[in-house]
């Protein structure tokens, strides 16, 4: 007796192109129900906990010869320091040094280099009125260079080349700090610019100028042309 051979049924197969278009479709279902997430917002870290919450220090030496002048004007460093920048300071008597430290409520972490450089500007020999700009302002600078730095000078020609960047009275100082918008402290062979970073180059070159031997006058002339190109540009 013969066994019929029943053929098994085939699955269907499904085209491409219609597996495809579902596979479109329910990307495309959840796509339009998922809802991206909101980005996180934080608030800004605090100047003490950018410092990995440990307090940060500062020390600036005090010369011999600024050590009575800090004594009398005191209280004109320390509150500006201590009240408006958030800032601890003291007066080591034994290192002779100003030591500043910040502070849990310090509103910014730059404050304590900016006090730093405050007092590193009475120490150089800035008026307090003059350097407490440096507090305020954040593209305020102080350069120093020597008179060798410029030329070799000494004895009498290292004399006459500080009275040339004085003036008589200090008028030819005056004259380049009022056209240049910088404060300067000339001691002995070094001098101190206090200023912006294009304010400084243009007093320097002057203060070059006077160095290397040129009058006066040609710096006046000069410094009125450079002063009315920048005005100009500004």
């Amino acid at each position: 007796m013969q066994t019929a051979l029943v053929e098994q049924p085939q699955p269907m197969a499904v085209e491409q192109s219609t597996l495809q278009a579902t596979i479109g479709e329910a990307d495309m279902q959840h796509g339009t129900s998922k809802i991206a997430p909101m980005k996180p917002r934080f608030e800004p870290l605090t100047a003490y906990e950018m410092s990995g919450g440990q307090p940060e220090f500062r020390k600036v030496s005090v010369p011999a010869h600024r050590y009575t002048p800090l004594k009398k004007i005191w209280m004109e460093i320390y509150t500006p320091v201590y009240e408006q920048m958030k800032i601890d300071i003291r007066m080591n008597l034994k290192t002779r040094k100003v030591e500043l430290k910040s502070r849990l409520d310090t509103p910014e972490i730059g404050n304590l280099q900016k006090c730093a450089d405050f007092v590193h500007a009475f120490m150089l020999g800035f008026d307090v009125p003059d350097a407490i700009a440096l507090l305020r302002l954040d593209d305020l600078y102080v350069e120093t260079f020597e008179i060798k730095d410029v030329k070799t000078l000494q004895g009498e020609h290292l004399s006459r080349a500080i009275g040339r960047l004085s003036g008589k009275g200090g008028k030819t100082k005056f004259a380049i700090e009022n056209s240049t918008r910088t404060r300067i402290v000339i001691a002995e062979s070094k001098i101190h610019i206090l200023g912006s970073f294009l304010n400084i180059k243009v007093a320097r070159d002057a203060l070059c100028s006077l160095i290397l031997g040129s009058p006066a006058g040609k710096v006046y002339s000069k410094l009125r042309a450079v002063t009315a190109r920048m005005a100009e540009k500004f």
